[in-house]
């Protein structure tokens, strides 16, 4: 099943769409947002189901179905926790500051805790009042929970992941060095960030959801050029069970907590540090990691961070080639 929330209302309009992403039928009958399906999942998501199935077998009439009229599925949410469970990024990182990379990393998941009062739309462009501050896409797959107990272990955790999709995890790079100097996280350098069109129960992913991941090209371009092709199931260190149980270690997760897997990166084929797309190479999820290849082959980084007109679009393609979530299509404007 997919769901998605169309625009014009602050918690949008839970619409289910069909499977190949041509039509919608309204769900307001069962649930007016997303947050109040999640609020009460067991009981209504038969009655949802219901509604998907007579969209899928004509039984009701479904109206065009608009990408560009949807919020984020979730427009505000409770919590929006971002791990970083692709340790190979973050060993990408530290090497191309010539730092060690520490063994507990391999281990114990980095998380923070971003804000979740205000979602941007999967169309929805990205503002931007300084370009000097290093704006920086992010692509990453996320899950949505039920309520999650506290102490939950992997397994329990998996079962109670209700959805997934797609999220531009925006970064604002250099002004991340300051703050994390503060000894104190995250909070001018993440911005808002913006989510596919819609998000999709993990039944309907079929093979491509398995062992608590997300398997399939994460496809980012680049103003118009590719600029990444990695596999959200390679290389990813922790799974999404792995990771639910992480944050719910010390206290519990409301329904509708956003977890992220943090930037999607796989290594070259050799072992080494990614190529570019344009090389043949399965590229990056984001500029940061593209730099820091740059650094370590060459010395220096090249790629500039993004600047206003640039465009950046991200997408999941199923083995028919048809979009999974529909996709990210973001403009990065000036908000001055």
């Amino acid at each position: 099943m997919k769901l998605a929330s169309l625009k014009g209302r602050r918690d949008g309009r839970l619409v289910i769409v069909s499977d190949d992403l041509s039509t919608y039928v309204e769900a307001g009958s069962v649930a007016p947002t997303l947050q109040a399906a999640l609020d009460d999942w067991s009981v209504l998501v038969p009655k949802l189901e219901q509604l998907a199935r007579h969209l899928r077998d004509g039984g009701m009439a479904g109206q065009p179905f608009d990408e560009t009229a949807t919020a984020a599925p979730l427009p505000r949410a409770h919590q929006w926790a971002d791990g970083s469970a692709y340790v190979n990024h973050v060993a990408l990182v530290r090497q191309a500051r010539g730092a060690e990379l520490p063994d507990s990393f391999w281990h114990d998941p980095l998380v923070y805790q971003g804000g979740s009062d205000g979602f941007l739309g999967s169309h929805d462009p990205i503002p931007l009042a300084d370009e000097s501050w290093g704006c920086d896409m992010e692509a990453e797959v996320v899950v949505v929970t039920d309520d999650v107990p506290q102490g939950v272990d992997r397994e329990a955790a998996l079962k109670l992941i209700r959805l997934v999709g797609l999220v531009n995890d925006v970064s604002l790079r250099d002004l991340i060095p300051t703050e994390l100097a503060k000894g104190f996280g995250f909070y001018q350098s993440k911005p808002a960030s913006g989510f596919s069109p819609v998000f999709v129960t993990p039944d309907a992913l079929g093979t491509c959801w398995r062992d608590g991941k997300l398997h399939g090209t994460l496809k980012v371009d680049l103003n118009g050029e590719p600029f990444g092709r990695a596999d959200a199931g390679v290389d990813m260190t922790f799974d999404f069970g792995t990771l639910v149980a992480h944050l719910a270690r010390t206290r519990s997760l409301g329904a509708g907590t956003i977890v992220g897997s943090g930037t999607v990166s796989n290594r070259d084929a050799d072992g080494g540090p990614g190529r570019p797309a344009a090389d043949g190479g399965l590229g990056y999820s984001c500029i940061a990691e593209a730099r820091m290849v740059q650094t370590i082959r060459n010395g220096r980084a090249e790629t500039p961070f993004l600047r206003h007109g640039d465009t950046v679009r991200i997408w999941m393609e199923d083995a028919d080639g048809g979009s999974i979530f529909g996709t990210i299509e973001q403009i990065v404007e000036s908000c001055r």
